[in-house]
């Protein structure tokens, strides 16, 4: 009996039609509160996809209301020695980014060279190394001319060349690992700054519970090798409890109690965020 070419070939596309049906697809990230978004970036380069994560940039927008900032109560230096764990460098690099958006802030331009020292060794480490040397050079410039406005343009060019650079490798867990170190690190200093200098107004700056819902989801998110590590399922539970407790009541005011237990929380976070892979 002979079978047609053309039957043999039906036949073959229809064995296959389920194994692409099943292909898994990449899930588009939603949900990331509008103010946290990086309009230029989301415009220009990667669009609205599993890679977009919130700006560092515009989670450091916050603290120009909180100032006098507790630099000194914060201060943190970056582990001499590099993870060989690429969550850990990603998390750590969202830390160091945000650390920059403090000391410009601050109007610490003289802790601006170690900074781009950092930059340089961790975008190396995540393979994005020539891209992070452009803005590390340009950093060190920015600070000598005590450019302020261009310093926060090139830190948060440096968030998103890291993140393109990803694209490439299509490893996007890590492109919102960078930006959790970022908000990780944005929520401990603004919860020092409330709790020390408290009105609710300030406060209300750090009730955010759409961010504390994103990043919850965000974790959950994560591949298992990440988020089933110690670590990351204690963060997911303090990240959840965080945004029941952000929520106020209709005419309920913070209270420096809610200040304080949040600022514990954040300083757990900061722990468990920084601790590396074995």
């Amino acid at each position: 009996m002979k079978i047609s070419c053309t039957f043999l070939l039906g036949a073959f596309a229809a064995l296959l039609l389920p194994l692409t049906a099943q292909e898994p697809k990449a899930e588009v990230a939603g949900d990331i509160p509008k103010d946290l978004v990086d309009d230029a970036h989301v415009r220009e380069e990667l669009g609205v996809n599993e890679f977009t994560a919130p700006s560092i940039s515009k989670l450091f927008d916050t603290l120009q209301f909180l100032m006098p900032l507790p630099i000194a109560e914060v201060a943190r230096k970056m582990p001499p020695r590099m993870s060989q764990d690429r969550a850990d460098l990603a998390i750590e690099l969202g830390f160091l980014i945000a650390d920059g958006f403090l000391v410009v802030q601050a109007e610490q331009l003289d802790q601006v060279e170690e900074l781009a020292k950092d930059l340089t060794r961790y975008g190396k480490a995540l393979g994005a190394g020539d891209r992070v040397n452009r803005h590390a050079a340009s950093l060190l410039d920015s600070a000598k001319k005590k450019d302020v406005a261009q310093l926060k343009k090139e830190l948060t060019s440096t968030q998103r060349d890291v993140e393109a650079e990803l694209v490439t490798l299509r490893d996007a867990d890590l492109a919102h690992l960078i930006s959790l170190g970022g908000w990780i690190r944005a929520l401990e200093v603004s919860t020092v700054a409330v709790d020390k200098q408290f009105s609710p107004e300030r406060a209300r700056k750090v009730m955010r519970e759409d961010i504390a819902d994103y990043y919850t989801e965000s974790v959950a998110g994560l591949e298992p090798r990440i988020s089933e590590r110690p670590n990351y399922i204690a963060m997911r539970d303090i990240l959840a409890g965080l945004r029941t407790e952000m929520v106020l009541k209709e005419g309920e005011e913070p209270t420096p109690a809610m200040m304080a237990d949040i600022r514990k929380q954040a300083a757990k976070l900061v722990e468990l965020a920084l601790q590396r892979q074995k």
